[in-house]
């Protein structure tokens, strides 16, 4: 409706009902205006002259420049839409539009609905309020909406023209917050003032379990809060925490900058701390900074430095370097020690859009062997007990050329935290050459013995290190390098034989680049054999051949279409191998092992070489090699379904053995120990079974020493099991929760560990706010009738392992151990775990954490507690889970043996 219609149909009816009378004036579009005395009337002649003016009604030009009456500007700058479910009244006397019941109102970016609407179209303003049901309860409260922020109070008024507001009672969100106040005044658009506001997380504002109480509030929505005195309530109990102001930055950004308030913690060896203590940069949209500090009263210090970057279609990753000086007990003590440890982190990964033809990324995971065992903040108990760490750097291009190039550069970094021994690549270089086959014709078909046969070229260089803690990055590292480049020319080819089998055959040359050989021989000063390092170039060539025949072979046993089980089948895939490599004694030397020099023995002066060195013996092997899977159909349990259901029995059970044609003699062992190995997935894919074990079929002697006799003939079986092994995985959950993705153990799993909880779940001290367990569900209140008419919800996640050894008639069990990990919802709102274990072979309970959790809706409060062992610690943890008040909690923390 158009607002000034009214006034237009008004006017417009007076003006025809006195047309008879009124004449049209002609408006001259001079833009001057006439003098009035000097005006006469020409219509009349008379004897006396009057000097009078007289104003002209005929053909007189008008002395009035413009009309003197201006048409009324709109007051309002678009139109107005509204409707209401009872009536819409408009009072043309007073100027009033009322609506009432479901009231709304339209103008520009303004939305309002309410019980009642009063739109004054005189004074610009437009009042709602809410209004009373049959019960007299009020509803229909006004809900006010400007562009994106949303008021909702019990009544308003607001001016059109001035764009001001007096809001009573109001309700509104920014950001995480939500504000109710009393009386706030909307001064312009950006700008509000409160008084006697409350503002919280909490969902519930009207009834909020904690919330901020002040009496002033300035409020810019979208940038920040500005407040007075302040005082923190809890279940509407005043509490001491308060300050004089507040100030609450409300940026749309992603992040923004700040202080990271400390945990407080206490250890029996280094005393009292304060843990992440720091400051937060955010940089920009690309990259942030984040600075924590760790301090112990006993002079132990820590540092980290945290990085994340990110560029949209391009790159992203973050970088994590942690420092610790430990010093433990006082100093002029027999147990006092100082030490310092260290841990890097960095991930980075390319988006294949950067740039299709390359690639790189990085995950690197390196420092001392001890870090994640001493770290006096990171109590991340998976990480405890890594026993690898691992870090890779790789880069690689590829060469549209023809045939195709492709080129990579890596750096790897392998090492075990228990020895300290560290295997470093720095880097390797692998350059291949796309197959080429040489005698395909211009049809590109490739079928046959000829057309298939085709060649590669194969470039790998090394500079390998191997080294340990005390020496990493120091320069006898680098002088104990071990350089190498081999080059490799397979050539190969497949075809069809008799129709079933397939068959095919290679020959492989490769030469090998050695930057560093030995020289060895007997030292009369030392008494012993040494080796001398010869720096210069030397190379050495090889060949072997290689070729194998196999086959699938399917059988079906039919059991009857009646029958429960209806048929099983039977995968084989039988395959025999053959292998020769000639020997390769030129490369062999002699030296003398004792004083008299009587006594040779050989040697190549390539041994210790970072790709091995030429064999001395001919290698001339048939292997053999056959593969097994077993498949069922059953009834399917569904009666609607008509086709038998397919389940998986076993998923491979494999056998493998090798012989060799060039064994001889009494000492000659021809036949290789048979390897037995097997899977399968049973419980709907829930439990994965593994096992395998080891067969020798030749005997051994008293001293344990295979001997050249079959253990059949020897008085015993016809094969010797050697070694056995089983595990056993097992993960399950309650109907509706083992669907959920987990999304737990990330830092364990950049720290090299486990991604479940097997091994308990990790505290992230820098983020204490996030939940122990799987991702909460926001709408937990609405699900407690749910709770109670289902299972109770939980999750599992079960681990066994078996392990046998009779290599030397000791038949016994080197292993035998179950790990357990088991997470409940007690109620909606508790939550516990436990992830314990037992070595039977040890006799004692393996690593054991106990984790409890309540949900205070906009807190959060955890427990955690490992009760023994090396490891052993407690936790405990309250605080708002919003990010933005992260830094209000109580974060308690004790290593006990530590």
């Amino acid at each position: 409706m158009y607002t000034n219609l009214f006034n237009i149909v008004l006017i417009s009816v007076f003006l025809s009902l006195g047309s008879s009378k009124l004449y049209s004036q002609d408006i001259t579009k001079k833009n001057t205006s006439l003098p009035v005395n000097k005006q006469i009337d020409s219509s009349k002649k008379t004897s006396n002259q009057i000097k009078t003016p007289i104003l002209a009604v005929t053909k007189q030009n008008d002395s009035i420049k413009k009309d003197s009456v201006q048409p009324k500007k709109p007051f309002l700058d678009g139109k107005v839409k509204y409707k209401a479910n009872k009536y819409a009244k408009i009072d043309q006397k007073k100027k009033l539009i009322t609506l009432y019941d479901k009231a709304e109102l339209y103008y520009q970016d303004i939305e309002l609905k309410s019980g009642v609407i009063v739109m004054d179209y005189e004074k610009n303003e437009v009042y709602a309020g809410r209004i009373k049901d049959s019960t007299g309860k009020f509803t229909q409260y006004p809900n006010f909406k400007q562009g994106e922020n949303v008021v909702e109070p019990d009544s308003i008024r607001f001016n059109f023209k001035t764009k001001k507001a007096l809001i009573y009672n109001s309700r509104s969100e920014q950001g995480e917050f939500r504000i109710k106040a009393a009386v706030t005044k909307k001064e312009n658009d950006s700008v509000y003032f409160l008084k006697r506001a409350i503002f919280t997380t909490s969902k519930d504002v009207d009834n909020p379990e904690y919330y901020f109480q002040t009496s002033k509030v300035k409020l810019i929505p979208g940038k920040k809060v500005v407040t007075g005195l302040t005082n923190m309530v809890i279940a509407n109990v005043p509490t001491p925490i308060a300050l004089p102001f507040a100030f609450f930055p409300m940026s749309k950004e992603t992040s923004i900058s700040g202080l990271i308030l400390p945990s407080y913690n206490d250890s029996n060896q280094r005393g009292f701390s304060l843990q992440n203590l720091g400051y937060y940069f955010a940089l920009n949209d690309h990259y942030d900074l984040t600075v924590l500090g760790d301090y112990y009263t006993n002079g132990s210090y820590g540092m980290r430095f945290e990085s994340s970057y990110a560029k949209r279609y391009s790159f992203r990753g973050n970088v994590n370097v942690r420092f610790e000086n430990l010093i433990s007990s006082e100093r002029g003590y027999p147990d006092y020690s100082k030490q310092n440890i260290y841990n890097i982190q960095w991930s980075h990964s390319r988006d294949t859009k950067a740039s299709p033809n390359s690639s790189f990324s990085a995950s690197v995971n390196l420092g001392s062997s001890k870090y994640f065992q001493q770290s006096i903040n990171q109590n991340n108990i998976g990480s405890n007990l890594n026993n690898t760490l691992s870090s890779s750097i790789s880069y690689s291009k590829t060469f549209n050329s023809v045939p195709q190039v492709r080129l990579s550069l890596t750096a790897t970094h392998s090492q075990n935290t228990q020895t300290q021994e560290i295997n470093m690549t720095l880097p390797t270089l692998q350059l291949s050459v796309d197959r080429i086959y040489p005698f395909v014709g211009k049809d590109g078909l490739k079928k046959g013995f000829f057309k298939n046969i085709n060649l590669q070229y194969n470039l790998n260089g090394r500079n390998s290190f191997v080294t340990n803690d005390s020496l990493f990055f120091k320069p006898q590292m680098f002088r104990d390098a071990k350089i190498g480049v081999q080059h490799s020319i397979p050539l190969s080819t497949n075809f069809k034989l008799f129709k079933y089998f397939s068959a095919s055959t290679s020959m492989n040359y490769e030469e090998i680049w050695y930057a560093k050989t030995i020289e060895r021989g007997y030292d009369v000063d030392q008494s012993k054999v040494v080796d001398k390092v010869v720096n210069g170039f030397a190379a050495f060539r090889t060949y072997s051949f290689s070729s194998s025949l196999g086959t699938t072979v399917y059988g079906t046993f039919n059991f009857g279409a009646d029958k429960k089980i209806k048929s099983i089948r039977h995968v084989m895939r039988p395959s025999v191998s053959y292998g020769y490599t000639p020997s390769f004694e030129k490369y062999y030397d002699t030296y003398a092992s004792d004083a008299t020099g009587t006594m040779d023995k050989r040697y190549t002066r390539f041994e210790n070489g970072i790709f091995g060195a030429p064999g001395l013996n001919n290698s001339n092997n048939l292997g053999f090699d056959l593969s097994n899977t077993f498949e069922a159909k059953v009834t399917d349990r569904d009666s609607t379904k008509t086709e038998p259901k397919k389940i998986m029995l076993l998923n491979n059970l494999n056998l493998s053995t090798s012989y060799n044609l060039d064994a001889d003699g009494v000492n000659s062992l021809a036949f290789s120990p048979v390897r037995l190995s097997g899977g399968t997935q049973i419980f709907n894919n829930k439990m994965n079974v593994n096992f395998g074990a080891t067969l020798d079929p030749y005997a051994i002697d008293n001293s344990g020493r295979r001997i050249n006799k079959f253990n059949i003939d020897n008085g015993g079986s016809l094969f010797r099991m050697t070694s056995s092994n089983m595990t056993i995985n097992y993960s399950v959950a309650s109907k509706g929760k083992d669907d959920k993705k987990k999304d737990k153990n990330l830092q364990s799993q950049r720290n090299g560990g486990r991604e479940d909880d097997l091994f308990g779940t990790n505290t992230d001290l820098g983020d204490a706010r996030r939940s122990q367990f799987e991702d909460e569900d926001d709408d937990g209140v609405d699900k407690i009738s749910e709770f109670f008419n289902s299972k109770l919800p939980w999750d599992m996640t079960f681990a066994y392992s078996l392990t046998y050894g009779n290599n030397n008639r000791e038949n016994k069990i080197i292993g035998n151990s179950i790990m357990i990990s088991a997470n409940a919802d007690i109620t909606p709102k508790w939550k516990a775990g436990v992830s314990t274990g037992y070595d039977f072979v040890q006799q004692g309970v393996t690593f054991t954490q106990l984790r409890f959790e309540r949900d205070l809706l906009s807190w959060r409060m955890d427990f955690n507690w490992a009760p023994f062992g090396n490891n052993a610690n407690w936790g405990f943890f309250i605080g708002i889970k919003s990010g933005i008040l992260s830094d209000i909690k109580w974060d308690k923390r004790s290593v006990i043996n530590r």
